[in-house]
């Protein structure tokens, strides 16, 4: 996993070098000045969430650019796909906000160019810039960070962050809870996304990542590292101590940890508004294999088209407008996500329960973007909830491995 990289002083850039992929134009390095844009137009697609914070830095950019910046509303759901479908055609943006996990498909669909941030990228948390790289380049500026991490009910077990899951177990026990922790498996359906910080205490990633960050297509989780999760899922399912069931779905995770049935669970910031009537803290998710629990971290930024007929400019705004502590700021206080921004972040995490899911981030790692992860979903979590309701744990997560190896190699 990787720790955030440290902090460096806040600077401007002085020059961007853009390496272009399929479809882009090669530039030569910026100005410290700004770039004389007269004539020139940038096309940004945002959602309403994100669009008046690029508003206040396109104000910006054209007073010192002269160049005209239109932005263009779309719902957020709907960018991926017309993004694919109109930047082959020239009739797609220059800029478009985007997730990280949509990054496979526009690096296949050659619909992305690189970003070189230069001396900016010491002012990201390091996972943010993992998250937005493909095959050793970074294909996007990222602005906001989300994880699960463990949220407890002070009331009950205090504050303390417990170190394993044994730790967390017993305290829950000595509570006086009906439960002593709740997680979330999607009912019948399985949830390995919630339960792979677990799942990664045991050593075993669903890919392996290289030394760039880039997840490769090798499958991480079988071997002796798996083996050990699978029999520990089924130590803890439901022919075992009950503690992870198939009756858990996300609805009646968050009822019980409301209602004091559980003093804690695992789950994200968007189920904090759930939970009314608990005293919570947030802490990183403790160990259950012996190594540190990494959750898998979603980020979103913004993504620089391949076909720009302005990719100078357009590279100019994205570093030197959206990349600055005030506008990732801005962005924060449109919409707060943990931000990708260090020196925002910890602004930020004054909050508590922000401060919380940051640290969960911290030991995290991105939810892979390659094409292979959407063939993995099934499998997985099939095999778990196979697991958790009485299967032979070792030899179901194998088959699972086996099958999910032909059909990748398929």
């Amino acid at each position: 996993m990787r720790k955030k990289i440290a902090f460096g002083a806040i600077a401007l850039a002085s020059a961007v070098a853009l390496a272009g992929c399929s479809g882009g134009e090669s530039t030569e390095p910026t100005e410290a000045a700004p770039i004389d844009g007269s004539g020139q137009e940038l096309t940004i697609w945002v959602d309403a969430n994100r669009k008046p914070a690029v508003e206040a830095a396109a104000a910006t950019f054209e007073d010192e650019t002269g160049a005209t910046i239109t932005l263009v509303e779309k719902n957020f759901e709907d960018i991926r796909a017309d993004f694919l479908a109109q930047v082959p055609t020239g009739e797609g943006p220059d800029i478009t906000v985007g997730a990280h996990d949509w990054l496979g498909a526009l690096v296949a669909g050659g619909v992305v160019n690189t970003v070189d941030l230069g001396d900016k990228a010491s002012e990201f948390e390091q996972v943010a810039l993992d998250a937005m790289t493909y095959d050793g380049q970074l294909y996007a500026l990222p602005y906001s960070l989300e994880t699960v991490a463990l949220i407890q009910n002070v009331d009950l077990v205090g504050e303390d962050a417990p170190a394993t899951w044994d730790d967390m177990i017993q305290a829950g026990l000595d509570s006086g809870a009906e439960r002593p922790v709740v997680i979330n498996t999607a009912g019948q359906t399985g949830d390995g996304y919630t339960m792979y910080g677990l799942q990664t205490s045991f050593g075993a990633p669903v890919f392996v990542q290289d030394a760039s960050g880039s997840y490769t297509n090798e499958i991480g989780m079988g071997g002796e590292a798996g083996d050990a999760f699978a029999t520990w899922l089924g130590e803890n399912g439901e022919s075992g101590t009950g503690y992870i069931s198939t009756t858990i779905d996300y609805d009646t995770n968050n009822e019980l940890f409301n209602s004091g049935q559980a003093a804690y669970t695992i789950q994200g910031p968007w189920a904090i508004a759930s939970f009314p009537d608990v005293n919570v803290k947030v802490n990183p998710i403790p160990s259950a294999g012996g190594e540190p629990a990494a959750p898998f971290v979603g980020v979103q930024g913004f993504y620089l088209s391949s076909q720009s007929e302005n990719t100078l400019l357009a590279n100019e705004f994205l570093v030197n407008y959206i990349g600055t502590e005030e506008a990732q700021q801005a962005l924060y206080d449109q919409d707060p996500r943990i931000p990708a921004w260090s020196t925002v972040a910890e602004k930020a995490a004054s909050d508590p329960i922000t401060a919380g899911f940051l640290a969960s981030s911290q030991n995290g790692v991105p939810m892979p973007s390659i094409p292979e992860m959407g063939s993995v979903w099934d499998y997985w979590n099939a095999a778990e909830v196979q697991i958790i309701t009485g299967a032979d744990p070792v030899s179901t997560w194998n088959t699972m491995i086996d099958d999910l190896t032909a059909a990748l190699n398929g």
